[in-house]
């Protein structure tokens, strides 16, 4: 496989760019789930030493952040700006980092340090690679690539057991695209593209079942629900979107 997701963490590798990609961080939301009476610490220790242990493994060149960096909107507060800053800089002594803007983002280029690439928000293209974090159409450039990977939709699948009772999995999607969908947006695009969409990786961030409440944003348009597959975090394979949506 031209990239290889990585066992029981929300990331993914691309041996042939030597690039670790990894999609919704959302530095700062334990903040927001105080305010709801959800009592929780941050896990920006946790990401860290799981990007650590994923760079030690696997010495990327650089790595690629799908957008959602941050979570306060639409103003950020001191502490947030201060945890996202000293947060990069540490990441940034592995190694180079981008960042392809999410929906979350707005003015992150003010509080990131220097060196830090900022790519546009709808996309960021790599030879046959394609980067983008979900919350806006894809650019047509992007559009003609072999590999789209996004995130934005925190993706996991409900389960039901014999019982009744459901469980919520975080999961990954892969899926060819929606010709018929895609073909009323762009002149131009590759026939043979297949989407990614990532986990989320801040594990305080809840998911969206996609086999109930659907895929977020335009990707949606994008996925072929009858060949979208469906892993789990330690790559098995749970069927098709449309086969879970029956279940």
């Amino acid at each position: 496989m031209f990239f290889q997701p990585i066992s029981n963490k929300p990331a993914l590798f691309i041996p042939q760019f030597e690039t670790l990609v990894l999609s919704d961080l959302h530095i700062g939301i334990e903040n927001e789930l105080r305010e709801y009476g959800v009592y929780a610490d941050s896990k920006i220790i946790q990401m860290e030493s799981m990007i650590q242990e994923m760079y030690d493994e696997y010495k990327p060149k650089e790595i690629i952040l799908l957008g959602d960096i941050k979570h306060s909107i639409p103003s950020t507060p001191f502490y947030e700006k201060k945890h996202l800053y000293e947060f990069l800089k540490r990441l940034q002594s592995y190694t180079k980092i981008h960042i392809i803007p999410g929906n979350h983002d707005g003015n992150i280029k003010t509080m990131v340090p220097d060196n830090i690439i900022i790519h546009g928000s709808d996309g960021y293209q790599k030879d046959i690679c394609g980067f983008i974090h979900g919350h806006r159409w894809p650019s047509e450039k992007i559009m003609q690539s072999k590999y789209v990977f996004c995130g934005h939709t925190h993706p996991t699948v409900r389960l039901t057991d014999r019982l009744g009772y459901n469980s919520y999995e975080p999961c990954w999607i892969k899926t060819p695209i929606n010709i018929e969908s895609v073909k009323k947006r762009y002149k131009s695009y590759n026939l043979d593209m297949i989407l990614v969409i990532l986990p989320v990786f801040n594990p305080l961030c809840g998911g969206s079942a996609v086999n109930v409440e659907g895929i977020v944003g335009p990707i949606d348009n994008l996925v072929e629900e009858e060949k979208a597959e469906i892993y789990l975090l330690d790559g098995t394979s749970i069927g098709t979107l449309k086969q879970l949506r029956n279940k």
